[in-house]
C-alpha cells in the first residue's frame, strides 16, 4: 500500500461509525466470557511454560544441547508474553477469584519480583514503558518502541548493508539486556524526575546510564542486570552442585545458550508487531476515540491464530490488533474478538494485516537497516 493510497484508506473512514463498531464487538466478546474458563486458560499456558522449563533444566545437566536450551528458552519467553504481559494489563484482575500474584498489583511485586518474573527488566518499569508510553502513543515519535525512529543511528549510517543485517542479526541475540531493559528503566525514571520536578536522563546512549558511579546507572545494573545474571547465570547452575562441577558447567552453557535463543524468539515475535513498509507512522497525537481505534488497527500486525499451540508460540502476540484495540482483555477474549475484527475492517476496506511472523520480520528488519520506510501516513480524524 502506497501514501496515497493510505491517505485515501484513511480519508473515507466513518471514525464515530468505527468506535461505535469496535465498542459493539467488545461488548459481545465479553457477554460471552467464562471468567473461570479465561483463568483455567492462562494457568494452562502458565504451566506449558513451566513445563518447559523444567524439562530444559532436568536434561540440561547432562551435556550441552540445543533441546534443553530451546525448551528454557520457551519458558523464559511464556512466561513474559503469556503471564507478565497480560497480568500486567490488569486483563485478570477482576476475575473471580483470582489470586493476588495473578493481579497487576501482586504480580511480581517485592519478594515476588523473580518468583513471578525472572528477567533483564524491571516488571513496573516496563510496564510504564509498554502499557501506557507505547500503547497510548503508537506509531507516533513519542511511542518509545518506534522501530524507524530508534533505528536512525544505522539506517543513516555509511554502513554497507550486508554489515547492517550482520549487526541486527548480533543484537537480536541479546536486545533484551541491550535495549529492553536499559530503555524502559529510562522512561520510568524520567517519569518519576518528571513527577519529583528533577533532571533525569534522555537516552541510555550515554556512559552515566551505565556507570556504578551515577544513580541512573547503578539502579540499572543492581536493580535490572546484576540480580538476573545472579538468579540465571550463578544461583540456577549451582542448584546442579550435588551432581558435580561438570553438571553446573553444563547448566550453565545451556543457560547462556537458551538466553540467546529467547532473545531471537522475542525479536521474532515483538519486533515486526508495528513495522514494515505497510505500516503506517503518525504525525501527531489525538483525541479522537475513533481515530485511536483506526490506528491501532492499521499501525499493527497479527500473526496465524486460533489454537492454543499457535498462541503459545506467538506468545499471544498474534493477536496485536484486538490487543492494541482493547489491552485488558484476557488471552482467550482475543481469540474470540480476532475473526469478528477482521470481518469489520474487510467490510469497511480497513487494511488488517496479518501474515507469517518470518515474513513480517523480513519487513522490520528491512526498516532497521533502512532498506525500506514505514508509511507516512497523515492525521485524518
Amino acid at each position: 500500500m502506497s501514501d496515497n493510497s493510505a491517505a485515501r484508506t484513511a480519508s473515507i473512514i466513518d471514525r464515530k461509525q468505527l468506535a461505535e463498531d469496535i465498542s459493539a464487538i467488545q461488548k459481545e466478546v465479553i457477554a460471552e466470557t467464562d471468567p473461570l474458563a479465561d483463568m483455567r486458560h492462562l494457568r494452562k499456558m502458565e504451566w506449558w511454560g513451566r513445563l518447559c522449563t523444567l524439562l530444559g533444566y532436568a536434561t540440561a545437566w547432562l551435556l550441552p544441547n540445543p533441546v534443553s536450551a530451546l525448551l528454557i528458552s520457551q519458558g523464559i519467553f511464556t512466561r513474559w508474553t503469556m503471564v507478565t504481559h497480560p497480568v500486567s494489563h490488569r486483563s485478570y484482575d477482576n476475575s473471580p477469584a483470582v489470586p493476588k500474584r495473578f493481579t497487576s498489583q501482586g504480580f511480581a511485586r517485592g519478594w515476588r519480583r523473580f518468583l513471578d518474573w525472572g528477567d533483564w527488566i524491571h516488571p513496573q518499569a516496563w510496564s510504564h514503558e509498554h502499557n501506557r508510553l507505547h500503547h497510548y502513543n503508537l506509531g507516533e515519535a513519542t511511542d518509545p518502541d518506534h522501530l524507524q525512529y530508534n533505528m536512525r543511528w544505522l539506517r543513516q549510517s555509511k554502513t554497507p548493508m550486508w554489515l547492517r543485517y550482520c549487526i541486527v542479526a548480533l543484537f537480536a541475540c541479546f536486545w533484551k539486556a541491550a535495549y529492553y531493559s536499559p530503555k524502559a528503566l529510562m522512561e520510568w525514571r524520567k517519569a518519576r524526575a518528571k513527577k519529583n520536578g528533577e533532571p533525569a536522563l534522555t537516552t541510555f546512549f550515554s556512559r552515566e546510564a551505565w556507570s556504578f558511579f551515577s544513580a541512573h546507572g547503578r539502579e540499572l545494573w543492581f536493580g535490572n542486570l546484576l540480580p538476573y545474571i545472579g538468579f540465571r547465570f550463578v544461583l540456577i547452575p549451582a542448584l546442579f552442585f550435588p551432581l558435580g562441577q561438570q553438571a553446573m558447567l553444563f547448566v550453565l552453557i545451556n543457560s547462556l545458550l537458551a538466553e540467546a535463543l529467547t532473545n531471537l524468539h522475542a525479536f521474532l515475535v515483538i519486533v515486526p508487531n508495528h513495522a514494515g513498509d505497510d505500516v503506517p507512522l503518525f504525525q501527531a497525537s489525538t483525541d479522537s476515540k475513533g481515530e485511536f481505534f483506526f490506528r491501532q488497527i492499521v499501525g499493527s500486525v497479527n500473526y496465524p491464530a486460533g489454537s492454543d499451540g499457535l498462541d503459545f508460540f506467538h506468545g499471544g502476540l498474534n493477536y496485536q490488533i484486538e490487543h492494541h484495540l482493547w489491552p485488558k482483555m484476557s488471552l482467550c477474549q482475543y481469540r474470540r474478538a480476532q475473526p469478528r475484527v477482521r470481518e469489520l475492517c474487510e467490510r469497511k476496506g480497513i487494511p488488517y494485516i496479518q501474515e507469517s511472523v518470518f515474513r513480517r520480520l523480513k519487513k522490520a528488519v528491512d526498516i532497521m537497516v533502512g532498506r525500506t520506510s514505514m508509511l507516512e501516513q497523515p492525521l485524518v480524524s
